[in-house]
């Protein structure tokens, strides 16, 4: 069974996610909204924090304590090429239960060699790339994974949601407008020029509005189901 899949970001009023202040502690606790058995975050943001982590010691290579009362979730990270080397201190904070790297068929062994050491779970899925369909299918599956929740930036938001795997879209809008030329918004797609003509219309992803929220701060939290779409 495929998971129920939530993107959950916050926003400027002209779309960017980046460049104003966020109440971080208002946008975490929006998340038990889901009640996820997963987080499914891109492979950027944790590159990005890798300055933050310490260095890796002994106690990265001893098997993790599992409880099986712990209703913390899993954390999900496609990193196909082999980038991420910071499980230690991803470990070490307290937001997940385990572990899992999404990895394809091209990834390097000996990264598939580092995870088995450091008993980080790994799901091979695809060829050249992550198979996000198959390995959400296999999250479920081997974790019993029902609803993951998804913590990235376009790119990731943008492959799931043109390959129809995402359900549900849960905006936070600041009341910040923020400017410059190249934004970085929610959603990433190759596929739409910078000027697109009416012909690209159809790559449009059609919503269905389920809630609107004020909250403090003057932010709105809008919650959007998607809706079949006939385009391709």
């Amino acid at each position: 069974m495929l998971p129920r899949v939530i993107l959950h970001n916050a926003v400027s009023l002209n779309g960017r996610i980046d460049g104003f202040p966020i109440d971080l502690c208002q946008y975490y606790e929006l998340v038990a909204t889901w009640k996820e058995d997963a987080t499914l975050a891109g492979s950027d943001t944790f590159l990005s924090a890798a300055k933050e982590a310490p260095p890796e010691d002994e106690s990265a290579l001893l098997p993790p304590r599992i409880d099986p009362g712990d209703r913390r979730p899993l954390l999900a990270i496609p990193d196909s090429r082999g980038r991420i080397r910071t499980w230690h201190y991803l470990r070490s904070l307290p937001y997940w239960r385990g572990f899992v790297a999404l990895c394809s068929q091209s990834t390097p062994q000996d990264y598939l060699h580092y995870l088995k050491e450091r008993h980080i779970d790994c799901i091979i899925a695809g060829t050249d790339h992550v198979d996000l369909r198959a390995a959400l299918l296999e999250m479920n599956s081997r974790y019993g994974v029902k609803v993951v929740r998804v913590d990235a930036g376009g790119t990731l938001n943008g492959l799931l949601l043109r390959q129809g795997l995402v359900a549900e879209v849960s905006l936070l809008v600041y009341p910040s407008l923020v400017g410059g030329e190249k934004q970085k918004g929610i959603f990433a797609d190759p596929r739409l020029p910078a000027a697109n003509s009416p012909a690209d219309q159809k790559n449009a992803i059609s919503l269905k509005l389920l809630q609107v929220q004020q909250l403090k701060g003057e932010v709105v939290w809008l919650r959007y189901e998607i809706t079949p779409n006939d385009g391709p």
